[in-house]
C-alpha cells in the first residue's frame, strides 16, 4: 500500500488533536510552551488543595478549621482576578506589553509563596525548638498561602488572556480548551509525582518537596512567557490617553440579562463540590486509614474524572444540547459522588471512596464546562476585554471555593467534637460524623443549585437561543 503525504498529514492530525489550535500569529511550538503556565498553576493546586492540607490535618496536627482558614487564603483573594484582567487589558507599557508584566510578577509571587510555605508550616505546627507566639505562626503561614494564591491568579489571568490575544478568531476557542487540558495534565501528573515523593513522610522530605515545586514553577514560567509577546514601543501621547474605567467595563459584562443568575449558579454549585476540598484527604487519612501516597492520588482521580466531563460535555455540546441541562446532569452526578464518599466510612470501602472521588471531579467537569460556556455566549459591551472575561467566572468560582472551605473545615471541627463528646448520642459518637455532616450539606446545596439554575433552563427553552454549536476544541476556561 502506498502512502501519499495528503494521508500521513491526516494520521499526524489524529495524533496530534489540538495541531489545529495553531495560526500564523501562535505556532504550535510556541503554543505549547505558553501552556507550561497552566502547569504550574495546576501543581499549585495540588499542593494546596490536596497535599497540604491532609499533612497540616494529619501529620502536624493542626485543626481542621485553621487549615481550612490558611487553604482558603489563596481563594479568598480570587476576587481580584477580574480586576487585574481588566488591568492587564489596559495597561500601557513603554515597550507596549500588557500581560507579560503580570505574568512574570505573578510567577514571583508564586515561588515565594511555595519558597517559604514548608518553614511556615513547621512553625505552625509548632514543631520547633524555638517558643513562637501563636499569632505569629498562623501570620507566617498565612502569608504564605497568601503570595501563592496571588500568584496562581495572576499568572493564570494574565497567561489566558495573553494566549487568547495571540491566537486569531478561528483558533481562539481551541487554544484556550488546549490550555485547560494543560492544566487538568498538570494536576495530574503533579499529583502522581507528588504522592510519590512523600510515600515515606518526614518533615526534612516535606521541605524538599514543597521547595522543589517553587524551583519548577519559576522554571516552567520562565520557558512559557520567553519572547510570547512582542515589542510594540507605544507614544507618550498612547500612554496618556484616557482609560476605560473598571465599573463601566464590568456594567457592559454584566448587560448580558441572565450573566447575574448566572454568576449566583455558578457560586452556589462551586460551594457545593468544593466544601469537602479540606476534607476529602484527610477523611481517607483519618477514617479508613490510608496513607499520605494513597490519599494524593485522589486529586489524580478526581482529575481523571473531571476530564471525562470535559470530554462528555464537550459532546454534548457539539449536538446543540442546552448547557444549562449539561450542568443539571453534573449536580446529578454529584448526588451520587458525595453519597458515595458518605457510605465509604461504614462499609469502611476505600474503593467506594475513590469512587466517590472520580465522580465528585466528573459531575464538576460537567458543571464548569456547561456554565462557562454558557457564560461564554452571552452577549458583553465593547468595554469589557478578554482578560476581564476570563477573570469573572474565575472570580466567582474561586470565591465561592474559598467561602465553602471555610465552612468545610468549620463544620468538621464544631460539629465533630460534639459528636465524640456524645452529644448527638452514642450511635454518631465517631469522627466521622463531621465529615458526614459537610457532606450531607454539599448533598442539600446541589439541590438549591438545582433550583436557581431551572429559570435559566426554562430561558433557554422558550426562546431557543445560543444554540452555537461547540465541541471539545471550543471549550473556554
Amino acid at each position: 500500500m502506498i502512502f501519499r503525504a495528503a494521508d500521513l498529514q491526516k494520521v499526524t492530525l489524529k495524533m496530534l488533536p489540538f495541531s489545529d489550535a495553531a495560526s500564523e500569529g501562535l505556532p504550535l511550538g510556541q503554543l505549547l510552551r505558553l501552556a507550561l503556565f497552566q502547569v504550574s498553576v495546576g501543581m499549585a493546586g495540588v499542593m494546596l488543595l490536596g497535599t497540604l492540607n491532609r499533612v497540616m490535618i494529619v501529620e502536624l496536627g493542626v485543626p481542621a478549621l485553621i487549615v481550612a482558614l490558611m487553604i482558603a487564603i489563596p481563594v479568598l483573594v480570587a476576587p481580584f482576578r477580574a480586576l487585574l484582567g481588566f488591568k492587564s487589558d489596559t495597561y500601557r507599557s513603554a515597550i507596549g506589553w500588557k500581560r507579560i508584566p503580570y505574568l512574570w510578577f505573578g510567577t514571583l509571587w508564586q515561588f515565594g509563596g511555595l519558597a517559604i510555605m514548608p518553614m511556615a508550616l513547621l512553625v505552625l505546627s509548632g514543631n520547633t525548638a524555638v517558643d513562637i507566639p501563636e499569632g505569629a505562626r498562623q501570620f507566617a503561614a498565612g502569608l504564605a498561602f497568601l503570595l501563592t494564591g496571588i500568584g496562581m491568579h495572576m499568572t493564570q489571568t494574565a497567561g489566558l488572556a495573553l494566549a487568547a490575544d495571540r491566537a486569531d478568531d478561528e483558533t481562539r476557542p481551541r487554544v484556550v480548551a488546549l490550555l485547560y487540558v494543560m492544566f487538568l495534565l498538570g494536576m495530574l501528573a503533579s499529583a502522581v509525582i507528588i504522592g510519590t515523593l512523600l510515600r515515606d513522610f518526614s518533615e526534612l522530605k516535606l521541605v524538599q518537596v514543597v521547595q522543589g515545586a517553587a524551583v519548577v514553577t519559576i522554571v516552567l514560567n520562565l520557558i512559557a512567557l520567553w519572547k510570547q509577546e512582542k515589542v510594540k514601543p507605544m507614544s507618550r501621547e498612547e500612554r496618556a490617553a484616557a482609560k476605560p474605567t473598571f465599573g463601566d467595563a464590568w456594567a457592559d459584562l454584566m448587560a448580558g440579562g441572565r450573566a447575574g443568575r448566572l454568576l449566583a449558579v455558578v457560586f452556589l454549585g462551586t460551594m457545593a463540590f468544593n466544601m469537602q476540598d479540606v476534607l476529602l484527604e484527610p477523611y481517607g487519612g483519618e477514617i479508613l486509614g490510608l496513607s499520605v501516597s494513597a490519599t494524593t492520588l485522589l486529586t489524580a482521580a478526581w482529575a481523571i474524572g473531571a476530564l471525562l466531563g470535559f470530554a462528555a460535555a464537550a459532546r454534548w455540546l457539539a449536538k446543540s444540547t442546552d448547557p444549562y441541562r449539561i450542568a443539571a446532569r453534573g449536580i446529578l452526578v454529584g448526588l451520587f459522588a458525595f453519597s458515595s464518599v458518605i457510605f465509604a466510612a461504614p462499609l469502611n470501602s476505600g474503593a467506594l471512596f475513590f469512587a466517590g472521588a472520580f465522580a465528585i471531579g466528573l459531575g464538576g467537569g460537567l458543571f464548569s464546562v456547561a456554565t462557562l460556556t454558557a457564560a461564554m455566549t452571552m452577549p458583553a459591551g465593547g468595554l469589557a476585554g478578554r482578560g476581564l472575561a476570563l477573570g469573572a467566572w474565575g472570580a466567582a468560582q474561586a470565591t465561592a471555593a474559598g467561602l465553602s472551605t471555610v465552612i468545610g473545615g468549620g463544620l468538621r471541627d464544631v460539629v465533630g467534637g460534639l459528636a465524640t463528646q456524645g452529644t448527638f448520642g452514642e450511635a454518631l459518637a465517631t469522627p466521622s460524623t463531621g465529615y458526614s455532616v459537610v457532606y450531607h450539606t454539599e448533598i442539600g446545596l446541589l439541590f438549591i443549585t438545582l433550583i436557581a439554575l431551572g429559570p435559566l433552563v426554562r430561558v433557554r427553552a422558550m426562546t431557543g437561543t445560543d444554540k452555537a454549536k461547540f465541541g471539545l476544541a471550543d471549550f473556554p476556561t
